[in-house]
């Protein structure tokens, strides 16, 4: 690529972040201040500087940040191949094939729901009028995509590592091929769920549509976390058996079992909201019986994706420092 390409190409970008920030710029300005308190036009203020700043950075390193996309882009084809044996590979040699990829997700929300929808049904709620078996499927269908993507993923460049050894392989498409075959058996839960909605009264309408953006942001963030955890687990084999704990623990911090309005303490739910997987599981519920936009969430919906930008370009790093020496370790 030659320096006026390049140079073009940063001035498209340029143009069309500008536009982007001022659109946001806009949102604030257009806030209601009497149903907006100050702190929160302070939020959104300070969301509007980070998305300047970060399109600025954009500008600045463009030819490094995306190195990795465009790899993505041009073996397009061959990850949606790779994906699709990947995905039929899993499971061959058993009676019931891919069957199996769908069954222990399913036994695991009847599992749910039988202990926090009977057992311990006074214990629970999901605080609203909403049904808690469609509340809880709401919660589980994303965290089964992200979860899978990132514990498959993870261990992507060591299932592969004949294809690491090719110097002529572009080993970067590995770690999507996993999250893109958890995309697949996701598909099939996204119809899950429709069908639970509807028959619990929740009728497709226009809001339903977002649950193709939300589950682009699990596709993202999930690919963001595995660029970095797949380089590393190369070096430090424990990797796999830490991620395991954490998405343990994440299942219960996450609310997906529970209400996040039930707590009262500002603190612990501030905490709590760091973790950008409750920005889907609330988006998968606003979609489907909320009645909400992902960009009435301003502040919220800034976070995510400043935290995927973060996640993502700590995974580029990471990857292309270790990647010289993936061959010799594997």
């Amino acid at each position: 690529m030659n320096i006026g390409a390049i140079k073009n190409k940063k001035f498209i970008i340029a143009i069309l972040l500008a536009l982007f920030a001022a659109l946001a710029a806009v949102v604030v300005l257009h806030t209601n201040v009497e149903a907006d308190p100050a702190q929160e036009r302070v939020k959104k203020i300070i969301s509007v500087a980070v998305i300047i700043a970060s399109a600025f950075f954009i500008v600045l390193k463009y030819d490094k940040i995306v190195t990795l996309p465009v790899e993505i882009w041009q073996n397009r084809r061959l990850i949606v191949k790779l994906a699709l044996n990947d995905f039929k590979r899993r499971y061959a040699g058993s009676y019931m094939g891919v069957i199996w990829a769908f069954i222990q997700p399913l036994v695991t929300i009847a599992l749910y729901y039988f202990v926090f929808g009977t057992i311990m049904a006074g214990a629970r709620t999901s605080g609203s009028d909403v049904p808690f078996v469609l509340f809880l499927t709401c919660g589980m269908v994303p965290w089964f995509f992200f979860s899978e993507a990132v514990a498959t993923g993870t261990t992507a460049l060591l299932e592969y590592t004949y294809l690491v050894k090719k110097v002529v392989f572009k080993i970067s498409v590995l770690p999507i091929i996993k999250v893109l075959a958890a995309f697949i058996t996701h598909l099939f839960f996204i119809v899950l769920l429709m069908i639970t909605a509807i028959l619990c009264g929740y009728y497709p309408n226009i809001y339903w549509i977002q649950i193709i953006y939300y589950s682009a942001c699990t596709f993202v963030l999930a690919l963001a976390i595995c660029y970095t955890t797949c380089s590393i687990i190369v070096f430090v084999r424990d990797l796999g058996q830490l991620i395991g704990v954490i998405l343990q623990i994440l299942v219960w911090a996450t609310p997906i079992m529970w209400n996040i309005n039930q707590l009262h303490n500002p603190l612990i739910i501030s905490i709590i909201k760091i973790n950008p997987v409750i920005y889907i599981v609330t988006g998968y519920r606003d979609a489907i019986y909320g009645g909400g936009w992902f960009f009435e969430r301003f502040f919220s919906t800034v976070y995510f994706w400043v935290v995927c930008a973060i996640l993502f370009g700590m995974g580029s790093i990471v990857y292309k420092r270790l990647k010289p020496h993936f061959a010799d370790v594997l």
